[in-house]
């Protein structure tokens, strides 16, 4: 038994010294395949560390993100069932009144859409408001003064002691606003955050019919409560009454959820990179083993077995995928510090970057299995090697070796669809990911193909030696060409792709530049108020585009079912926010430029005979479970409202103009409370800014919206993103490049020959050059312009099936992205190959051993 371990340890070492022994000759050949996968793994490390780092901080500042243990909110006032619970838990420790209005500084003459906190008691209770000067947060109620964004407050030139108008009131700045618990962003970003002491809001006189306010009462818990009994106990309750109950972990778990998504996506890109990293690895192995072929016959005449010259080559391959996954994963742990920098203001907390232990062992696991089962395929070759390839070379494969391929061809899918699935948690996304990936290597392996097929069918025999030679050089046995262009495809694609794409979202949101366009919204418009609006905004010679009714009602029953009973039936799918939402609706006689009937017929006026006639859109219909014909009945502020379906509606809700879920016919709801929303078409930022102080000193209730303003944000905000997407995305740049110097040293001896060939008959140093150079510069060309022209093909696709807009493609893909891959292409080639250009033929025979 001593002895059969003894032997067995003996054979080990033996097969780890023969692998040391031949991976050393090929060294710099192996340390280009080990780095075929360094970067990838480092994209997908990077990702992985800092979403759960992420997380982690997220979790741990659960309370100081919401500033208390729970709160209790509403969008309208609580009544008194209500403030009852209130009572119930002991009277809520601080309250808050928050809405969006429009802010006056007289010191620099202007206005600003900001967002109003009308803050009570000595909230935040965790966390801390950050202002400058730092003693503002807790004398600005007492002083009865205002907290205004930081970055307003430098934007707009202004100090503290300037003054802010809100409404009827005229407040000192007590101080610069930084942070606040409860606030987003992106959000502050539209609407900036001011700070007042809550008892001001109501000498605002800003609060009138169609504002939208929230009610905010926050809580500070003692350490025995449960807050996962106490909302589902006190939650359903609330939800009765238009109110909710949200704890500091439920809100720290939505706000994981979002950022994880991102993550997803952003490690699906990652591993692309990793995947084109190793079909570097099949093309460098295929080869690297081929011309082992007649070192592994040798073996097997001396005695090897099939098992051992296999282990061999295995051997080498995994302690490079080993070393590969260290070295990624170390890369990935540093590349997370970066992330920070991209996302800035996008991150809800400020992240404490660690390292997981179970993140270094997903790299270098990944490391290892990666290159085993990627190398797999070409390594099967060593086993059907016969002691008689001494003497000839073996072309055709067997069928055993053509069933141990296709095995491991499923081998390779099946890890990819279960990785993707790890990564997504979802099946279906998982089998897209996998057929997207297998659709697009496919695409683009037949373009790079039907290139090759249209040289060779209309070869300019015309041309002169040296183009001729360089084209010619593409068909060269072994040279690569379809891995090169595949690799420089994939990089291109994913970059072109993903700028495409913000393309046609900021399209989606753009406003057109045409004189019936509105691009300023006046929210909140009283019924007395209009005429007089309407003449301000005459007087400035613009026009009144659309003065809307507006109406607030909510659901009270959905085909005889009540909302109650609908709340409490467990097997109901009406999504929630159809019961719980306060709906704006209107009344108009036609239909507006982004909406169609799809169904039913539209009414244009009631002609009070049987139920009330409404039209719905296609996503309330989904939501509420209702169709043609169903009966729903609304509560208009305090009055039942029978109505029927009679006609469905496709709104296009990415147009910037306002749309509606519900619309009714004229002759229902003349004489119902109501307000009005107004629109304009203004010329520029100077209008705009004339009007929008005029608007405020007049009508100080109104809302103003300037549309360019808020694309301006989604714009930035689309930029801030897409650095970090195409700083991902650039890995598989990065990894082509690999790819690609492996492949040219790959196939140097060959081009070392027939440098040597060429000089021998007399071609010059130039014109070897030349060829050299034309050659890349075709490979180049031809990669990038199939990874362009596919994401051309994948955008107008996404253009028609996901945002139904028309596709005008950017210039900038093929003006800076395409000169850009050819000349990186042919810098490499030429570096490659301009030591052996150089050298006289003999001094290249002796070094090489040719």
């Amino acid at each position: 038994m001593v002895n059969k371990y003894k032997t067995s340890k003996a054979r080990l070492g033996w097969l780890f010294s023969m692998a040391l022994r031949d991976g050393k000759a090929s060294s710099k050949r192996l340390f280009l395949f080990m780095a075929s996968i360094v970067l990838g793994i480092a994209a997908v490390v990077s990702i992985q560390s800092f979403g759960e780092n992420l997380k982690a901080n997220i979790a741990l500042q659960s309370k100081s993100l919401m500033g208390a243990d729970f709160k209790i909110d509403a969008n309208q006032e609580p009544n008194q069932t209500v403030m009852a619970i209130i009572d119930s838990l002991g009277g809520a420790d601080a309250r808050e009144i928050n809405f969006a209005s429009m802010a006056s500084f007289s010191s620099t003459a202007t206005t600003k859409l900001v967002q109003v906190r009308g803050i009570e008691g000595k909230f935040p209770f965790y966390g801390e408001m950050e202002t400058i000067p730092k003693e503002a947060a807790q004398n600005y109620q007492i002083s009865k003064g205002a907290l205004v964004d930081a970055t307003v407050m430098l934007q707009l030139g202004l100090t503290v002691g300037d003054s802010i108008k809100l409404g009827d009131v005229i407040l000192p700045i007590a101080g610069q606003l930084k942070s606040i618990p409860g606030s987003n962003a992106v959000f502050s970003s539209v609407a900036p955050t001011v700070v007042i002491p809550n008892e001001l809001i109501e000498q605002t006189g800003l609060i009138q019919m169609g504002s939208r306010v929230r009610y905010e009462y926050y809580f500070v818990a003692d350490e025995k409560t449960n807050l996962e009994l106490l909302d589902k106990e006190l939650g359903p309750k609330l939800d009765m009454e238009n109110a909710d109950l949200d704890t500091h972990t439920a809100t720290s778990q939505r706000l994981g959820r979002r950022f994880d998504n991102f993550g997803k996506f952003l490690n699906l890109v990652a591993f692309i990179a990793l995947l084109l990293g190793c079909v570097g690895i099949v093309s460098a192995i295929h080869i690297y083993i081929k011309e082992k072929l007649k070192s592994v016959a040798i073996l097997k005449c001396l005695g090897a077995t099939k098992k051992q010259t296999f282990l061999i080559y295995l051997i080498q391959i995994g302690v490079l995928g080993f070393i590969g996954g260290l070295i990624g994963t170390a890369l990935g742990l540093l590349l997370q510090q970066l992330f920070p920098l991209f996302l800035g203001d996008l991150l809800p907390v400020d992240v404490q970057l660690s390292w997981s232990p179970q993140v270094i062992v997903l790299g270098i696991l990944l490391g290892v299995l990666m290159s085993i089962l990627f190398a797999l395929y070409p390594l099967m070759n060593t086993l059907y090697v016969s002691p008689l390839q001494t003497l000839r070379v073996q072309e055709t494969a067997s069928e055993k070796s053509r069933l141990a391929g296709s095995l491991v061809l499923l081998a390779i899918f099946g890890f990819i669809f279960l990785f993707a699935y790890w990564l997504l948690r979802d099946l279906s996304y998982a089998a897209a990911f996998v057929g997207g990936i297998v659709i697009t290597f496919s695409i683009l392996t037949g373009l790079a193909h039907l290139f090759m097929k249209a040289i060779k069918a209309f070869f300019p025999d015309q041309w002169g030696f040296v183009p001729r030679q360089s084209l010619l050089n593409l068909f060269r046995p072994q040279n690569q060409t379809l891995i090169l262009i595949l690799a420089i495809g994939v990089g291109s694609f994913l970059i072109s792709t993903l700028y495409f794409t913000k393309d046609l979202l900021l399209a989606q949101a753009a406003v057109e530049q045409n004189s019936e366009s509105p691009n300023m919204i006046l929210l909140d418009v009283q019924q007395d108020q209009q005429k007089e609006l309407a003449a301000l905004i005459a007087k400035n010679e613009l026009p009144v585009l659309d003065n809307m009714p507006i109406v607030t009602m909510r659901v009270e029953s959905i085909d005889g079912k009540s909302v109650s009973d609908i709340r409490k039936d467990t097997t109901s799918t009406i999504r929630r926010w159809i019961l719980n939402h306060e709906f704006r609706t209107t009344y108009r006689d036609s239909l507006s430029i982004s909406e169609n009937v799809v169904e039913g017929q539209w009414v244009s006026a009631y002609d009070n005979s049987g139920r009330v006639p409404v039209s719905i859109s296609e996503n309330f219909a989904d939501d509420a479970q209702v169709a043609l014909g169903d009966v729903m009945v609304f509560n208009v502020q305090g009055v039942m409202l029978e109505t029927e379906v009679t006609s469905i509606r496709a709104v296009d809700w990415s147009r910037a103009q306002m749309n509606f879920s519900l619309v009714f016919p004229h002759g229902v709801l003349e004489s119902a409370p109501q307000f009005r929303v107004m629109t304009t078409q203004i010329p520029d930022e100077q209008a705009s800014a004339v009007l929008q102080q005029q608007l405020v000193a007049a009508f100080p209730n109104v809302t103003i919206i300037d549309i360019r303003q808020v694309l301006q944000v989604v714009e930035d905000l689309l930029n801030k993103i897409s650095w970090l997407i195409n700083f991902m995305a650039f890995f598989s740049i990065l990894t082509g490049i690999i790819v690609l110097l492996g492949a040219v040293r790959t196939t140097k001896y060959r081009r070392i020959r027939e440098s040597v060939l060429l000089r021998t008959l007399g071609a010059r140093s130039h014109q070897i050059m030349w060829i050299t150079a034309l050659e890349y510069i075709y490979l180049g060309v031809l990669g990038s312009l199939a990874g362009i022209l596919l994401s051309l093909v994948g955008s107008q696709l996404l253009a028609w099936l996901v945002f139904d807009t028309t596709f005008i493609p950017s210039w900038v893909p093929f003006l800076v992205l395409f000169p850009f891959l050819v000349v990186l292409v042919l810098a490499i080639g030429l570096g490659n190959n301009i030591s052996v250009i150089k050298s006289p033929p003999l001094v290249v025979l002796r070094k090489e051993g040719v």
